[in-house]
């Protein structure tokens, strides 16, 4: 198998496991190089092949301009709404990304710690211990409780798993047809297409968004729609933040309209941690790391390694998002 001078893109905010993970999966098998941000972009890219990027947003219209010579970006992430996706398609290179299996059960795993978390009012259990309190609050049991799960993908599916041996029964949105070995396995009590969306809103005491972020997605969990929810109703999203109307889920839980949120993802990041709703003892807010799981870290690279194997071989890469 041919050698493959690849050029990888780390991104400054993520920690060292991310990068070793792909050291390790990449260079016992090409010529791996760790870009230097304020060196020449022009002469490191100069022969490149292909180019690994971390979650999509490292590279800039000048480095897509170098890579002339690459036949593959690889986006080590899911999501492309922060992607310059229309510019990078008209370049020559394949680009493809890492969908969301190989983040689905670090996600799943983050939403029911959140759903654990809010129903025994964590926020307001930890004040409590730290003021000698005893024996309150009293928890909410799970069993019975309805989670609404708007979009039934890889996450959403993983989700559902975690979920269901505790009796919590699902009710599920999706765009596709859910395949039957999918049914027959989780076995959701209601699952239905986005006119049925109104629906599992109202009936949810834990409404989960597992949805990539579109224009036709945004903002799906929108005012008139958190309006509807229960108001003991818990809004969960590890996905992307623009998904809810975060004005007007900060309105109604501040305004004791919800029974609260476990939030990962925001519509502007960083997002303003002073905001009032999120000091509530009932709001959870974790800073964009539902994802960052070794597991993710270690599966991602593995989907780079493969595809890098496929360039060197002259087949196809994988998960190709450029067509």
């Amino acid at each position: 198998m041919k050698q493959l001078k690849v050029l990888f893109l780390p991104h400054a905010l993520i920690e060292p496991v991310w990068e070793e993970e792909v050291i390790s999966a990449v260079s016992p098998h090409h010529n791996l190089k760790i870009i230097d941000y304020g060196a020449s972009i022009e002469k490191q890219f100069s022969g490149v092949e292909a180019v690994l990027d971390i979650g999509g947003s490292m590279g800039t219209r000048e480095m897509y301009d170098a890579a002339v010579n690459a036949k593959l970006w690889q986006i080590l992430g899911t999501g492309l709404d922060h992607v310059d996706i229309d510019y990078m398609k008209t370049r020559r290179f394949a680009i493809a990304n890492c969908p969301g299996q190989f983040s689905s059960v670090a996600l799943a795993e983050c939403a029911m710690m959140y759903i654990l978390m809010l129903s025994r009012y964590y926020g307001q259990a930890s004040s409590n211990f730290k003021s000698g309190e005893l024996y309150k609050p009293t928890g909410m049991e799970l069993t019975g409780k309805v989670l609404g799960i708007i979009g039934f993908g890889a996450s959403g599916q993983d989700l559902a798993r975690r979920a269901s041996p505790f009796g919590i029964r699902i009710q599920a949105i999706d765009v596709r047809e859910i395949e039957d070995e999918v049914l027959d396995e989780l076995k959701p009590e209601f699952i239905g297409t986005p006119k049925d969306i109104d629906r599992v809103v109202t009936e949810s005491d834990y409404l989960s968004v597992h949805l990539h972020l579109t224009p036709e997605t945004r903002h799906i969990i929108d005012a008139r729609r958190i309006g509807m929810m229960k108001p003991t109703a818990c809004i969960i999203n590890v996905a992307r933040g623009a998904l809810v109307d975060e004005s007007a889920m900060c309105d109604s839980l501040l305004n004791n309209r919800l029974g609260g949120a476990g939030l990962d993802t925001f519509s502007h990041e960083p997002p303003d941690s002073s905001l009032p709703a999120y000091q509530l003892p009932n709001v959870i807010t974790t800073p964009h790391i539902a994802g960052c799981t070794d597991g993710t870290a270690r599966k991602r690279a593995g989907v780079a390694a493969e595809n890098l194997n496929r360039v060197a071989q002259g087949l196809e890469p994988l998960y190709r998002v450029d067509r």
